[in-house]
């Protein structure tokens, strides 16, 4: 039986920390063999889990093994899913479509690890909906990070006009002609099924994903009631400075882990 999350095989991949060993790993996701890539501190144990979500598409914004094990190295197991149809996976990558599955059984994968305790959900840009769709399938998640985070495709659609010929290959069309193929893709119209708390993190001068992506997550989590923290970064774009990037890095870490207590 093909279990979602079950992996299949894996191998030692080189870590560029010597304090977190790495494995390339073919799991089982909706009847096809994806791949990705774990990370687990070399010292210690009950650790939480931790999946990451990356953004882009295909070959642009790849999951980076300096990425993964700098998280894994904050004390936790990581998990990034390369999305179907990359790395050698069977499928296609859609954007967010059926797609959405490798993230669900990535959260399965984590779930099922040996000495996991809970199991929190990260999205960077386009990871963003993924990691939002995740939590509302996973009420469960001990909580939910969206950085520079998209949360809905129409307004994706709008801002970027070097994206529309790939998102209307992949989803089909366009927001006016398909309305519904967009709404699928955009989780802010079922946050009533999310329990986990959020964080937000965006650079306010962030022109891949405009800030206007959170501003709408945020407020619409509010309408709900539902708990959320934002931090926003005035002087920032999509990426921040690296020194900036590790102290929030240390910063969310810590976060994550006080919600996880409570």
């Amino acid at each position: 039986m093909k279990t979602d999350g079950k992996i299949i095989s894996s191998y030692k991949f080189p870590s560029p920390n010597p304090n977190v060993t790495l494995s390339m790993v073919t799991y089982y996701s909706g009847g096809l063999k994806v791949k990705g890539l774990l990370a687990k501190p070399v010292e210690g144990d009950g650790f939480d889990g931790f999946l990451y979500l990356r953004g882009g598409i295909k070959n642009v914004g790849q999951v980076r093994p300096a990425r993964i094990a700098q998280f894994a190295s904050e004390g936790f197991v990581v998990f990034a899913p390369f999305y179907r149809g990359n790395r050698g996976g069977e499928g296609n990558e859609d954007f967010a479509g059926s797609d959405r599955q490798d993230a669900f059984a990535g959260y399965e994968l984590l779930k099922a690890c040996p000495g996991v305790n809970k199991v929190h959900i990260f999205g960077f840009s386009r990871g963003g909906v993924m990691a939002l769709l995740t939590a509302i399938q996973y009420p469960d998640a001990a909580s939910m990070v969206t950085w520079g985070g998209v949360s809905d495709l129409a307004l994706t659609y709008m801002e970027r006009k070097d994206l529309r010929r790939m998102m209307k290959r992949v989803i089909g069309g366009t927001p006016a002609k398909f309305p519904g193929r967009y709404r699928y893709r955009t989780p802010l119209y079922n946050l009533e099924q999310l329990e986990s708390p959020v964080l937000i993190i965006h650079g306010e001068k962030d022109k891949n994903v405009s800030i206007e992506h959170s501003l709408r997550l945020e407020k619409r989590l509010n309408e709900l009631s539902k708990p959320v923290t934002s931090w926003y970064f005035q002087e920032y774009t999509h990426y921040f400075p690296p020194a900036m990037n590790r102290r929030v890095v240390k910063d969310l870490t810590k976060w994550m882990k006080s919600q996880a207590q409570k």
